[in-house]
């Protein structure tokens, strides 16, 4: 490496944005890959930096503290400026303007994550809570505790995680959602009507075409008239983007307000780049933008920024999207981008505890949904990376293993 190459690659002052995963990732990665410049991770929470899996689970239910990262960042000389808000950019000045005075850079990771939906005309009643933040859980866990009747807005991912606790912490729940049928938004019908069950076994009771017209203290008022009582409120109705403080910056958004990253997660403005959940990318593998607000994004992309960053060129970041969910006693797992896909199979029997469902584009897997089939989605992840064609007829014995049914 020349002087020259050294002394941009390795000696700049890099900002990151954003103390969640992806931030801290980048920030780990950066030291991981030799970079010896200044570091300084900022973050809008007062807390040391957190993963945020454990919220919906150990936290919330009291079996853990918190979920601070296993980093140390001062042996790293990664500079952590906590319960600073970051109030805008001005890229050709190279500054961040901060409630404490502008902050200079070299090089600006843009990793502020995305942030909760709130459920217009609730802000302020009292017992209406959000599941986001280590201080959402805190606030949470007593009311757990407490046992009181819990509604909760949003058949989600998330809303189907709270519910799940706080069956398990002994409440009463009821989930309202506007849908016909839980994660709308997420699958297909037929692959989510399964799921449907899941709740009644549970104990939880769902209610879909349900649309909140209101919520006052102690009663969630829904379109129909009826009233649902309600000890708390928990709001699950989806997130977007935490990119507001860019609207003046000149940096471009996209659709859902998320920063419009290259496929290398290159932003709009010169040396400014963007990871995880405030990001979109474009997919070469699937052959569209993908906005993908899960925690394997907000760990992967950091090595692409890093790289970039010392002066390494990596690969196009074009990772087969992953995520899980734990809830009502299923371990979920999901792979890959079935939009675009032409055939679907099934694996097993959807009524009973484990099965597949694996989505083919002209003969190749480009996702798969396994619940209780760890050893599915392991293989399927490959199979996805590699473009492997498969044979349907094979796929859909449940007894073979899916590398054993290319074509």
């Amino acid at each position: 490496m020349s002087e020259q190459t050294e002394t941009r690659g390795t000696r700049r002052r890099v900002v990151v944005v954003g103390a969640g995963m992806a931030g801290v990732q980048t920030a780990v990665v950066l030291r991981e890959k030799g970079f010896t410049g200044p570091v300084t991770l900022i973050g809008a929470e007062p807390h040391q930096p957190y993963d945020r899996p454990p919220l919906s689970k150990a936290v919330l239910l009291g079996k853990a503290e918190g979920s601070a990262f296993d980093v140390d960042f001062e042996a790293l000389g990664i500079e952590l400026r906590l319960g600073r808000e970051v109030l805008g950019v001005r890229p050709g000045d190279h500054e961040l303007d901060t409630a404490t005075g502008p902050v200079p850079y070299d090089v600006l990771v843009l990793a502020t994550g995305a942030e909760p939906i709130r459920l217009p005309g609730a802000e302020g009643v009292p017992g209406v809570h959000l599941l986001r933040t280590l201080d959402d859980a805190e606030r949470l866990r007593p009311v757990l505790a407490r046992q009181h009747d819990i509604v909760v807005v949003g058949a989600g991912w998330i809303g189907a995680e709270f519910a799940t606790a706080a069956r398990e912490a002994g409440c009463a729940v009821t989930v309202v959602e506007a849908a016909d049928r839980p994660l709308a938004g997420a699958l297909p019908a037929e692959v989510a009507a399964p799921m449907t069950a899941w709740y009644a076994d549970s104990g939880a009771v769902l209610r879909t075409h349900a649309r909140v017209e209101r919520v006052e203290d102690g009663t969630v008022i829904l379109d129909d008239g009826s009233r649902v009582p309600a000890g708390a409120v928990v709001v699950g109705i989806g997130a977007r983007p935490a990119t507001a403080w860019l609207k003046d910056s000149g940096i471009e958004l996209g659709t859902y307000g998320e920063v419009v990253a290259d496929d290398h997660l290159r932003t709009s403005a010169p040396d400014v780049h963007a990871v995880g959940d405030c990001a979109s990318f474009p997919s070469g593998r699937y052959g569209e933008r993908l906005l993908v607000h899960h925690w394997d994004n907000a760990l992967q992309g950091p090595r692409t920024v890093a790289a970039n960053i010392i002066g390494e060129s990596p690969e196009p970041y074009d990772p087969v999207p992953y995520f899980w969910s734990e809830q009502f006693g299923r371990f979920v797992q999901y792979a890959g981008h079935h939009a675009s896909a032409d055939t679907t199979v099934w694996r097993g029997d959807p009524t009973g505890a484990a099965w597949s469902v694996c989505w083919l584009r002209e003969g190749r897997l480009v996702a798969l949904l396994a619940v209780g089939r760890p050893r599915d989605l392991a293989q399927g992840r490959r199979l996805i990376e590699a473009g492997t064609a498969m044979d349907p007829e094979l796929l859909a014995d449940p007894s073979r293993p899916l590398k054993g049914a290319t074509a």
